[in-house]
Formats: C-alpha cells, sequence, structure tokens
C-alpha cells in the first residue's frame, strides 16, 4: 500500500537556510570570474558575458543607492522589467536592500499596471532602460498615478549594465544617479533580513477577477534547493535558462537556483522564443536545465527539427502536463529527464515533483502512465494531503477524490492587504498543536540575528482549491479544479477531460477548452485548438481531399481559420463522441495558428478570441449562393432555423446533404428547434423523425409529408420502420452458431475461483454488479470487466476503480478479484484483442452482458453494433475454450413498450389470471416498439433466447425503470424518474398520472442479474422480470415531493406540459434559469406522457426461483419477496440529489428528509454520473 503523508510530523518550521543574497554573495566570493548570465546573440546584438563579480558589485551598487535613499525591510521596490542580465541586477540589488522586489510586465496593460501599483504600494521604482527602448515609457494612466498617488523614495530612471559591469542608473540633475555610491560596490549595505521578511510580491494571474499581490518569505527562496541539487544533480556545472515570464513568480526559480549554485544562466532574446526557433536556441546554446510552462513547451518543440541532447532536465511547473508533452520534448531531447512540479505562487515554490526519465534511460516509461502526468509527491518536509471535501479533518484513502491542501514551511506570507481571504486560504494546522513546535523552537533558539524577523513556528496548510487523489504509489494525480467543473444543459463536465481527450489526436498540436456564450446567451463548450501541421497533408490524402488557400484572419495576437481546417472540426467532433459523453462535445471549434500566452507562459484564456458569428460564420460563395435558389422553401427555413441556433452556422453554406448532427447540432437544440419548425409551420415532427432523417433535404421532405398530400406515404414509410428490426431478426439468426456448450452452474460453484466476465461495468448498474458479485464470501469470485476507450488494461482497472469509489462501493480486498479488458462494443468480437479473448475463453465461467448504448431517440441502425451484435459476439465467447460458459443477457421492460402488451395485461389482471408471462414469445413486439433501444433490445433478446434452444444454458433480465440505493440514496442523475422530479421543481408544478410505474433500487436489480448468472434455470434460456413489489402509481411517486416539503402542486397533465413548454420557450434569456432537467426528453414528455409510461403488470416467478436458489446456493439471505420504491426511498433519493446540488432544498412544510451515509465518495457520484442505468430498463 502507498505510503501517505503523517500530517503531524515535524517539517522542521525552523530551518532557517540563509537568505538568497547572502548566499549569492558567497558564490562571488569564492569564484569570482566564474560566469553567471549570458545574453545570447539577437540579431541587434552580440553575446554579452556577465561574471559573478560584475553581478555582484552591480547589484551592490543599486542596493546602496536603495537603502541611502531611505528603502528599507519590508518596503516594495516595483521594477519596469526586461528580460535581461538588467532584470537580474535589479532583482539582486533590491534584496540587499532589505526590499521586497516586484515586477511590472510592460506586455500588461495599463490597467492591469495600475492595478498592480495599488496593491504593492511601491517606495521605489526602477526603470530598466530597455524595458523602456522596446516597449516604451510608462502609459500616461500608470506614470498619473504614480506622481499623484504613491510617494516614491527614489526612481532609477534608467538602469543599464555595459559590457564591463559598470552600472549606469540615468541621469538625474546631469548626474548618474549610482555616482554617489559607486565606489561602494565591493560588498553590500549591512542589512538584517529574516526567515519571515518579504523578499517577493508576486501576483497572481487574476482569471477570476482581481490580480491578488502574495507576499513572499525569505524562508521559501532557498530552501528546497540543497535538496534540489541533490535529487536532481544540479550543480555549478549546470546551464540553466531565463524562459519564465518575467512577472510570474517561476522566474524566481530561473534566476535564483543557478545564483545559489554557482551556475551559468542564459538569457534569450525575444526573437528566439518563438516556434521552432527556440529549439534550435537549445541546440546551439546548450543548456542542461530549463524551468517550462507547458504552454512554453510547447513552443519549444512545435514544428521543431532541431534535436538538442544537452538538454539534462525539464521542471514543468504551471499547468496540466500531459503524456503528449512529454513524448514530444523526448523526441528532440533524448537525455532530458523530465519532471512535473505543482506549486502555486501562494506556496511559493514549486512544492511536489514527479520524474519521468529520459529517452535514453526508459524509452517506454509513459507508456506506463495515463495522459495526465501525476503531480507526484512533496518535496522535502512539503506534504500534498488530499482532504475530505465535506470533512477536512479526514485525509483521504488512495484513490478518493479531495481537495488538495499543501503543508509546509516555506508558505507565503499570504495576500498583501487582504486579511480576510489570507483567513480563508491559509489555515492553522488541525491535525497537530502548533505550541509543540513552538516550544521546540525556543530549546533551540540560539539568539541568531535573524530571529528579530521571525514569528516562530507556524504549522499552515494553503488551501489549493485543486482536486486530486492519492494514487497506489503514493503520489498525487491532480483532477480538476473544484471550481474548474461547469454545469451545461444540467450536466457537469470537467473542462479538462474534453482537453485531455482533443490532445490524443495525432492531428492536434495544442488545444484549450472553455465555456463562452453563444448569441443566444447560452453556455456552450468551445474548444480553441491548434492544428499540428505536419498531419494535416497525410489526413486530407488519406480522405482524397485537396488542401483549400487560407491566410487566416487576424484577432489580436492570433489568426483564425475560419475556411481551411473545417473538415478538422468534423473530425474533432467524431474523435470525442468516441470518447466522451455527447452532452461533453464542444458545440464549437476553433482553429488558431496559436494559442496566445500571458507573460506569465500560461495560456492568455481572455485574449482567446470570443467566439463571435459573424468571425465565425464561413461567407457564403458563389456556389452556395446558387445552391440555395434550387432549395425549396421549406429547405429553406429549416437551414434559415438551424443556422438560428447552430453556433458559426451560415444558412447559406448548408447544403441539402448536410446532416444537422454533423453541423454542430445535439439532442437539446434539436429540442428547440423541432418547437420552433411546429410553432412557425404547424409540422409536429419528433425528435425520432430527426434522427431518422438528419439531412436537410430529408427532414424537410419530412415537414411537406406531414402537412401536405403525401402524409398518406408517411403510413407506409412508418410501417417499413416498424418491421425493419423483425426482419434484420431473420438475417441475423442465420449467423447464430449451429450449437452452443451447455454450462453446468453446480460444475461452476465447485471451482475455487469462479470468474465472472462482465461488459458495461463502468456504468450505474455495472457497478452494482460487481459489487454484488464481489461481496460475497461464501466462496471467492473474480471479475473481469470490458472496459472502452482507454489504451490499456491498466488505465481500465483505474477508470473502473474511479467509477466504484465514486458511487461509493470500492473495497481494496477486491483488488486481487478484479481485472479488466479493453475493447468496444461497437466493433467486432467485442473490440477485444486476440490474446485477451483467447484469455476470456479458457478462464471465464460466467458471461454477464450488461454493456449497450442507451439512447431514446437514435435509430436501431445507429444501435445494432454495440446492442445486437455485440450480444452476438458475447454469446460467441460461450463457445470459446474448454470450458462452458452460462450467459446472462440485461434486457429492458422497454421490449414490451407496444399497445400489444398493455392491452394482454389490462386482459388477463381483469379475468384475474396473471400479468405477462416470463415465458410469452414475445411476437406481440415485432411490430410496434418506437424507440431503436427497445428494437435492439428485442432483437437481441430473440437470438439469446434461440441460443437458448441450441443449447446455451442463461437467462435474460428485464428490469423496469433502476432507481437509486436504497441504503445510501445514490441515483444515477441521467435518469428519467429522477428528472422527472427535477423537472418538477423546477416548474412548481407536477402533472396527475395515475399509470403505475415499474421501479426497482439498483441494488436489488443487481442482486437479480447476479442471481440469474449464478443459478440459471434449467434448460436453455429462460426470462427473469424485475418487478417492483409494491408499485407506486406515477402521481403518488411526485407527490412525494410535497411530501419532503417541496412547493409542487398537482396539476392536470395538459397544464403541466402547457407549463414546460412555456419554460423552455422562455430560455435562458428572459428568465434566470437553468437548463430544464426534462430538455433532453422534451419531445417525449410532451407527446402523450400518460400514454407512453404505460407499463403492463408482470409475472416474476423466474425471479424468485433463482433468488431463492442463491440464497440456497450462495447468499444465505432469500430476497425472493422482491423490492419496490418507496416513501422513506424517493426520500433518500431527494436528500442525495439536494447533497450533490442536483436539485435544491426544500423550502415549505414537510417531513425532513431522511439521513443518508454520504461521504466524500457518494459525494462524488454526482461527478461520475453518466453511462448505463440512466433510464427505463437499463
Amino acid at each position: 500500500m502507498a505510503q501517505l503523508p503523517d500530517p503531524t510530523v515535524d517539517l522542521d518550521w525552523s530551518g532557517y537556510a540563509g537568505s538568497i543574497q547572502q548566499h549569492f554573495a558567497r558564490q562571488a566570493a569564492d569564484h569570482p570570474d566564474r560566469t553567471c548570465v549570458i545574453e545570447t546573440s539577437s540579431p541587434e546584438a552580440p553575446e554579452r558575458r556577465f561574471t559573478y563579480s560584475h553581478i555582484y558589485q552591480a547589484s551592490n551598487v543599486l542596493a546602496h543607492h536603495l537603502t541611502e535613499a531611505g528603502v528599507t525591510n519590508g518596503d516594495v521596490v516595483m521594477i519596469w522589467a526586461h528580460r535581461s542580465v538588467d532584470l537580474v541586477v535589479a532583482i539582486m540589488g533590491t534584496l540587499a536592500s532589505g526590499a521586497t522586489m516586484s515586477i511590472l510586465d510592460p506586455l500588461y496593460p495599463p490597467t492591469r499596471q495600475q492595478i498592480y501599483l495599488e496593491v504593492a504600494q511601491p517606495c521605489a521604482l526602477i526603470n530598466l532602460a530597455r524595458a523602456t527602448e522596446e516597449a516604451g515609457p510608462l502609459a500616461p494612466l500608470v506614470r498619473r498615478y504614480i506622481d499623484e498617488d504613491l510617494k516614491l523614495k527614489t526612481e532609477v530612471p534608467s538602469l543599464r549594465i555595459r559590457d564591463d559591469g559598470y552600472l549606469e542608473g540615468g541621469q538625474v540633475d546631469g548626474q548618474d544617479v549610482f555616482a554617489a555610491v559607486r565606489p561602494k560596490a565591493a560588498s553590500g549595505p549591512d542589512v538584517l533580513v529574516g526567515p519571515d521578511s518579504n523578499p517577493t510580491l508576486s501576483f497572481t494571474s487574476g482569471s477570476e477577477g482581481r490580480p491578488k499581490g502574495v507576499l513572499g518569505r525569505h524562508y521559501s527562496l532557498v530552501r528546497y534547493f540543497p535538496w534540489m541539487a541533490e535529487r536532481f544533480n544540479l550543480s555549478a556545472d549546470s546551464k540553466f535558462t531565463l524562459l519564465s515570464g518575467i512577472a510570474h513568480d517561476p522566474v524566481q526559480r530561473d534566476i535564483f537556483t543557478p545564483l545559489f549554485l554557482g551556475a551559468q544562466l542564459l538569457v534569450p532574446c525575444k526573437d528566439d522564443i518563438q516556434h521552432e526557433k527556440l529549439a534550435e536556441w537549445f541546440r546551439q546554446h546548450k543548456p542542461t536545465v530549463t524551468h517550462l510552462t507547458p504552454a512554453m513547451g510547447q513552443i519549444l518543440v512545435g514544428g521543431a527539427t532541431a534535436e538538442f541532447p544537452a538538454l539534462d532536465r525539464a521542471f514543468f511547473v504551471g499547468d496540466v502536463l500531459t503524456t503528449r508533452d512529454c513524448r514530444s520534448l523526448r523526441r528532440l531531447a533524448v537525455n532530458c529527464n523530465i519532471v512535473n512540479m505543482y506549486g502555486t505562487t501562494e506556496t511559493q515554490r514549486a512544492v511536489s515533483y514527479f520524474e519521468i526519465p529520459s529517452r535514453a534511460k526508459d524509452p517506454d516509461f509513459l507508456d506506463m502512465l495515463k495522459d495526465t502526468i501525476p503531480a507526484g509527491r512533496g518535496m522535502q518536509n512539503v506534504q500534498l494531503l488530499v482532504v475530505d471535501r465535506q470533512d477536512a479533518k479526514r485525509l483521504c484513502a488512495v484513490g478518493e477524490v479531495g481537495e488538495i491542501y499543501v503543508r509546509a514551511a516555506g508558505l507565503a506570507e499570504g495576500y498583501r492587504g487582504d486579511a480576510a481571504l489570507n483567513k480563508q486560504k491559509f489555515l492553522d494546522s488541525w491535525f497537530v498543536d502548533n505550541n509543540s513546535w513552538v516550544q521546540a523552537d525556543l530549546k533551540a533558539d540560539n539568539g541568531e540575528p535573524w530571529r528579530k524577523y521571525y514569528r516562530g513556528p507556524r504549522d499552515r496548510l494553503y488551501r489549493t482549491g485543486d482536486l486530486g487523489r492519492y494514487l497506489e504509489t503514493g503520489d498525487v494525480e491532480c483532477t480538476g479544479r473544484a471550481d474548474d467543473q461547469v454545469k451545461i444543459r444540467g450536466f457537469r463536465i470537467e473542462l479538462n477531460d474534453i482537453d485531455s481527450n482533443l490532445s490524443q489526436s495525432p492531428l492536434i498540436r495544442d488545444c484549450k477548452t472553455l465555456v463562452r456564450r453563444d448569441k443566444n446567451e447560452e453556455p456552450t463548450l468551445v474548444s480553441y485548438v491548434v492544428p499540428e501541421l505536419n498531419e494535416w497533408p497525410r489526413f486530407l490524402a488519406a480522405q482524397g481531399l485537396d488542401d483549400v488557400d487560407d491566410q487566416g484572419t487576424e484577432i489580436g495576437p492570433t489568426k483564425v481559420y475560419n475556411t481551411r481546417f473545417r473538415r478538422l472540426q468534423a473530425e474533432l467532433r467524431d474523435h470525442l463522441k468516441d470518447r466522451l459523453p455527447s452532452y461533453a462535445v464542444p458545440t464549437t471549434f476553433i482553429v488558431l495558428n496559436k494559442l496566445p500566452l500571458n507573460p506569465n507562459g500560461k495560456v492568455d484564456k481572455p485574449n482567446l478570441p470570443f467566439p463571435d458569428i459573424a468571425e465565425q460564420t464561413r461567407d457564403a460563395s458563389d456556389e452556395d449562393r446558387k445552391r440555395w435558389e434550387s432549395l425549396t422553401e421549406t429547405e429553406r427555413l429549416v437551414a434559415t432555423r438551424w443556422a438560428d441556433l447552430i453556433p458559426g452556422l451560415n444558412a447559406k453554406t448548408i447544403s441539402p446533404q448536410n446532416d444537422f448532427f454533423d453541423l454542430g447540432g445535439h439532442s437539446l437544440l434539436a429540442q428547440q428547434m423541432l418547437l420552433v419548425i411546429r410553432k412557425t409551420t404547424g409540422a409536429n415532427i419528433s425528435i425520432n423523425t430527426l434522427y431518422e432523417n438528419p439531412s436537410l433535404s430529408s427532414f424537410s421532405a419530412r415537414i411537406d409529408r406531414q402537412l401536405g398530400a403525401a402524409a398518406a406515404d408517411d403510413d407506409g414509410e412508418e410501417e417499413g420502420r416498424a418491421t425493419a428490426y423483425a426482419d434484420s431478426l431473420d438475417d441475423l439468426i442465420k449467423e447464430l452458431p449451429e450449437s452452443f456448450l451447455s454450462a453446468d452452474p453446480a460444475t461452476i460453484r465447485a471451482r475455487a475461483a469462479p470468474t465472472v466476465f462482465l461488459t458495461g461495468a463502468t456504468g450505474f448498474l455495472g457497478a452494482y454488479l460487481i459489487k454484488d458479485i464481489l461481496d460475497r464470501t461464501s466462496r471467492s469470485l473474480s471479475v473481469i470487466a470490458h472496459v472502452r476507450s482507454v489504451k490499456d488494461p491498466k488505465a481500465a482497472l483505474e477508470r473502473l476503480c474511479r467509477s466504484l469509489k465514486g458511487y461509493g462501493l470500492w473495497r481494496d480486498e477486491w483488488s486481487t478479484r478484479l481485472a479488466c479488458v479493453v475493447g468496444d462494443l461497437t466493433k467486432p468480437r467485442l473490440g477485444v484483442d486476440d490474446e485477451s479473448w483467447k484469455m476470456l475463453g479458457e478462464k471465464v465461467d460466467m458471461v454477464i452482458h450488461n454493456g449497450a448504448i442507451v439512447h431514446w431517440v437514435k435509430r436501431y441502425q445507429d444501435m445494432m453494433a454495440a446492442n445486437v451484435m455485440s450480444t452476438m459476439d458475447a454469446m460467441r465467447l460461450c463457445n470459446e475454450g474448454k470450458r462452458p460458459k452460462t450467459f446472462t443477457f440485461v434486457s429492458s421492460t422497454s421490449v414490451l413498450d407496444t399497445d400489444h402488451y398493455v392491452e394482454l395485461s389490462n386482459k388477463q389482471i381483469g379475468t384475474g389470471q396473471a400479468a405477462v408471462s416470463e415465458d410469452d414469445d414475445m411476437m406481440g413486439s415485432r411490430t410496434g416498439l418506437g424507440t431503436g433501444y427497445g428494437q435492439s433490445k428485442w432483437v437481441s433478446e430473440q437470438l439469446v433466447r434461440e441460443a437458448g434452444r441450441r443449447g446455451l444454458r442463461g437467462s435474460v433480465v428485464r428490469p423496469g425503470y433502476i432507481l437509486g440505493d436504497s441504503e445510501t440514496g445514490v441515483c444515477n442523475t441521467d435518469d428519467f424518474l429522477i428528472r422527472l422530479l427535477k423537472g418538477c421543481i423546477q416548474l412548481g408544478v407536477r402533472p396527475r398520472i395515475v399509470n403505475t410505474v415499474n421501479s426497482v433500487p439498483v441494488n436489488h436489480v443487481a442482486r437479480v442479474v447476479v442471481a440469474s448468472a449464478l443459478n440459471p434455470l434449467a434448460d436453455g434460456v429462460h426470462v427473469v422480470h424485475v418487478t417492483g413489489h409494491p408499485r407506486l402509481r406515477m402521481h403518488e411517486y411526485l407527490s412525494l415531493l410535497e411530501y419532503y416539503g417541496y412547493r409542487v402542486s398537482e396539476v392536470s397533465y395538459g397544464d403541466w406540459k402547457d407549463e414546460l413548454e412555456k419554460y423552455v420557450s422562455a430560455g435562458g434569456q428572459e428568465k434566470d434559469q437553468e437548463q430544464h432537467a426534462l430538455m433532453p426528453l422534451y419531445h417525449f414528455c410532451v407527446n402523450d406522457l400518460p400514454a407512453t409510461t404505460r407499463a403492463p403488470e408482470l409475472d416474476d416467478r423466474n425471479a424468485v426461483r433463482v433468488l431463492k436458489e442463491d440464497a440456497e446456493n450462495w447468499t444465505g439471505v432469500d430476497e425472493s419477496a422482491g423490492y419496490g420504491i418507496g416513501r422513506e426511498d424517493v426520500g433518500r433519493y431527494l436528500r442525495y440529489l439536494a447533497e450533490t446540488m442536483f436539485v435544491g432544498w426544500p423550502s415549505g412544510k414537510g417531513r425532513p428528509l431522511p439521513e443518508v451515509r454520504l461521504g466524500e465518495a457518494q459525494l462524488a457520484a454526482a461527478e461520475a454520473m453518466g453511462g448505463r442505468g440512466g433510464g427505463k430498463g437499463q
């Protein structure tokens, strides 16, 4: 097991190692002639070299000038800066005076510069000559603020170090400002500082508002250098680079590290810090150590071919580092060891590390990692504490997501002038009594002079706001920001997940996804992407396409390409559809030549061009306009409505063959579009019809048919679709094996460790199936889970464990009995490779096929591969190897959604007969099933039952609505009945619908499925119904909202439908409201919900039999009486939904919501929701 940090140990609170200026002075005294700083040549100037003596003496001149002007300990000195040797002198001279240095970057706008000055309130200003020459003098706004609002003790008008080391300060009254102090250059002023003196004032990026000034401490500046030198092989022979943003706190690391070690600092010119040129600079000047942000790393490697084998170490900090970033760097720097570091301005230094050995040492190391590099573990005397977000006094276990706190003696002092924020972010440790450290320090007090500037030991924690988890190795993996998770159309989305998956495309060099408002003021996902130009010609050639001449449009610091990369946008959309839920696929992709960087070397989000429709909409060509004229009136109307809804779309560029969804439409836009079409034309088109006719021409034709004489033709077309799925069954049966091996459950039970192969394992029901299997203690069972969209079994297992932990189900003791294979249900043989398929054939005893695409509007043919063909392949697995296998297919009561079975149920119950039998041949659903999902399940059922007649032993399990855990209340927020609760809360009314609701808790469904797998009935395949006992009626279910205090009155279905339509029509433009929870199922809800929610009564005698046998053979607990959803269950669901902020807390009079056991893991389930289990009979 991982060794996790102990938050009670001593972290050397009094371990002050002296100031950086003291160590620099020692290096200058010991090695005065050693090269200190090299400014490499530029087109305008030759190379310049400066020794330690040069820099030391120049900085002393500045320090004496400042002290004689009255600058003292605690005063802030602002530097009008430039990347040059002059900056090194200005920083070291300021520190030698005992003052606090802060940097003003000319690249920042004047308003931001003024904010820095307002926060800093400097007592002195140093203007670097080259900053003024290159960027001009301070802007009038800034200069006016300095002159009128600040009381400067001194201003250095034009600091410059000459080639011979002579320091100039600029003329005042005809004399250089340093003239009087130049004779004192040999040594610095006699100034005392201590560990709690403030050498730096650095500013946060201000991405969340006004930039905050963070005061650093002398304790931290050199505290980690001795350890780092030993750990990472740094020495006086190292050559460092000055590449960090000059106003970004990592620039301190760039400068102070070599000066502490007595090493060299290489300073590139501005022209060298560009794509391709920077790699050439590395090759030519041979630095051995560099500090980079991932964005600066992209500049180093993007498009570059020059190799630089001299680079030994690259430290990354400031943003998410991906394996792709690392591969790109290793390609050019074979000997480079990469260190991913974690830290913030508030921790003052990067405080953790994760090492990646060089390609020369271990070429395959990255293959073992996930896409995002971990933050690693704390440096010497630093701890990364991952704590429970609901109970910060509890450290998270391995794999459990929590918030990251940094515990260290080297934290920054805090925010200048913001005591309230300091109390929120810099917290006294609650894990240990700080007084114990104070008493130990008193004993060690030898009267050191620096104690004048020491506040004593302070065991503090910095609350980062980052989320993370401990890995099995003890390293910390960042999973996102507590505030970086966004909500789009009611779904929680992690922006980093989108970027991580985008970066896996070989066509993408760089990317950043943001939430922006579209032209309708609705939040929408926008991905900014930089194409990999080397791959683009190959991609076009493979597609048989020609490149397009497009020079791009200059927008701010970037170029936007509106024409050339249109095909790339469609490709990326397809790329993400295979990896992310549909709601997480960005609506808009904006192709840029580069991502703009702010002066700190991070992606400059405010400067990313806003997806303005005028800029993103493609101009119509002459050919487009001619085609537009040839369209029918309906086609032009529909094209216009599509363009109104889909960002960046020009109606006149839409061709008859264009697909609504390929153009950027999604299910929610589809619902809005259909509503507009109905109001505009009177045509009431279902969303199923749109999915079946997604092109402009076919969809428009359906409108014309419904409105015109061609409506009669629709009947024939509908009839054809209604039988197409059954017709495909006749063909598929011919592909079944002629016979199947017949398994004996008793023989399987007798084996030492029977193995279950499970598909759909990462979804809601899948997680509970694993729990039910592995929690059985009568004998040891193992699970091999089928997992998609990951690169290898290790990543698959990590994803599965995250899912289980997210639902609060994980048990450490399962780790030896749970394994994974990588696959894809849409591909032949479940997408499993040859070796894994053979292994499954040899090891597996039982197959539970639970995986499927669940979608209520997609067509049968769209789901046939994942839902039907995968079922045939899963059955074929039962014939592989020497072990006969049982087969359990998780179906759905949606196969009964025809008038035939509702009428049959009513007739049988009315005459006193049993409900719909489990032995029914289901021919009553050969026609009439309305959803592609239900059709795919019906065909699969028929294939499984036919396989049973050919020797297969197993079960078809048909659950109804799968609701939440009856014990914890954890539920799936994608579930229709859960969304119906929220939808009624949003409207303030609920419909009176008297149909019974066949709903069962997920844990009971899992028990029936596993019982059927372990105890299949004799002779072939039998159907097992999972039905609620007793059943609530829909109006009873919804009335529990009012019972628990929600203000939701009952109205007729017609009135409720009207309210829903008003809410959806109003949208976010007219009301301060979130997307309606039922919007994904809007058409389903307004097209006669009472009729579509009718459910037949079901016979479940087979379920009773397998549960009784399960109690006898396996569990010892008889659950054959079944389970229905009751008042307490709904209360627990509402409590969970309120705790996870899916719904608000009740505000009216009612019973209190039941208590539920919700820890961090259960709350994290809200983030993990999705996948299977989100609807009827999943």
